[in-house]
């Protein structure tokens, strides 16, 4: 009984122990609050932080929660930019309308019916690759002929001769494709038609334009590559986020305000940079270790530096080359006489060589293949 009796009692000690214990615990936790309650409010009532210092902060903090945050740009390159958008509105602002879905100032396309024409002509579209180069839908690949207008840094898809008195349509202004930032080249991959020529734009669409001739094919890529790279303005840097994420510069629809001489160097500096960017992203190939998504944004960034690179190239001999008088002179009056008198293509003819098996590449993705790590 002894024994018993002396267990319990030493079982009873111990709770009440552990009671005062966590009692304790929890009293010095309310005292530390208390503590610091009692700092904060001397700090609140000091004068180092004013009464209304609160009140400005919660408007700082509600604006920011609220409103947009403009872009984060360049203040050099950001005031020439906007100063070629602001001229280009104040000098064409009559008869000037808008093509596009309104969601980005920069992206629409200023329609001008006072803009120069460059070059007319019948030319049968296939839109290969959507924004951002992804693959079109099978349904959407179809053949389709347009007499094309290129006019201005537009290239009108029209289904009716060119006129010029003539008002554009609904359907005209929606199959517009606007060419600033752009590069046109021969389809070298396409096998199943001939004189086909590849239109990459500014947002990566992909369409391919057949000829009627090979001359005629490449009068067209000359034309529309000297047009962007005479009148394209100059980019916006890309964004930075704290992602390791890979974004393309912002390229404005806006017609540029300098001279052929300042476009020259403007695009050739362009040209060392990407240059020197391109080597120095080459020499650091991703590890066999990192993962997949890292490899993709690898391989999305070299694919972009290597198609700058040739654009800005082929800008810049263009340009040395005077685009400016080739656009005003006897050969763009002679070409564009030649494009007006030539008839229209047969959409149900078929290149030399009768059937060709389906091409390969029309059936993969755009956008360029994993590279291989080392």
């Amino acid at each position: 009984m002894i024994g018993v009796n002396s267990v319990q009692g030493t079982s009873k000690v111990r709770m009440r122990a552990s009671g005062s214990v966590k009692y304790g615990r929890e009293e010095s936790v309310r005292r530390q609050q208390q503590q610091h309650r009692s700092k904060s409010l001397k700090v609140s009532n000091s004068t180092e932080f004013p009464a209304g210092q609160q009140k400005k902060d919660k408007a700082l903090y509600n604006s920011i929660k609220n409103e947009k945050l403009e872009w984060a740009i360049d203040g050099d390159e950001l005031k020439k930019s906007l100063s070629e958008l602001a001229d280009n509105k104040t000098e064409n602002a009559k008869g000037i309308s808008k093509i596009g879905s309104g969601s980005n100032p920069f992206l629409d396309i200023a329609h001008d019916p006072n803009a120069a024409v460059y070059k007319t002509g019948f030319l049968a579209r296939k839109i290969h690759a959507d924004m951002d180069g992804k693959k079109t839908p099978r349904g959407k690949r179809g053949w389709k002929t347009f007499y094309a207008v290129l006019k201005g840094m537009i290239l009108y898809l029209q289904k009716d001769e060119y006129k010029p008195e003539k008002a554009l349509s609904e359907d005209d202004l929606k199959n517009a494709i606007s060419v600033h930032h752009a590069l046109a080249i021969r389809a070298e991959d396409y096998e199943k038609k001939p004189n086909v020529l590849k239109l990459k734009t500014a947002d990566w669409r992909v369409f391919l334009f057949q000829a009627q001739s090979p001359e005629e094919m490449e009068t067209w890529i000359r034309t529309v590559n000297s047009v962007a790279a005479m009148f394209s303005a100059p980019s916006f840097p890309a964004a930075i986020g704290s992602q390791k994420k890979f974004s393309r510069p912002l390229l404005p629809a806006t017609t540029t305000r300098m001279s052929q001489e300042e476009q020259l160097k403007s695009h050739e500096a362009k040209l060392k940079h990407i240059s020197t960017e391109l080597a120095e992203h080459r020499s650091y190939p991703p590890d066999k270790k990192v993962k997949a998504k890292e490899i993709d944004e690898y391989r999305l960034k070299e694919h972009y530096l290597d198609f700058e690179e040739k654009r800005y190239e082929t800008y810049v001999k263009l340009l040395k080359e005077g685009v400016k008088e080739l656009l005003a002179g006897k050969d763009a009056d002679a070409a564009l006489k030649k494009s007006q008198s030539s008839p229209s293509l047969n959409q149900e003819s078929q290149p030399a060589g009768a059937k060709v098996k389906r091409n390969t590449s029309e059936r993969k993705d755009y956008r360029p293949e994993t590279p291989k790590v080392t």
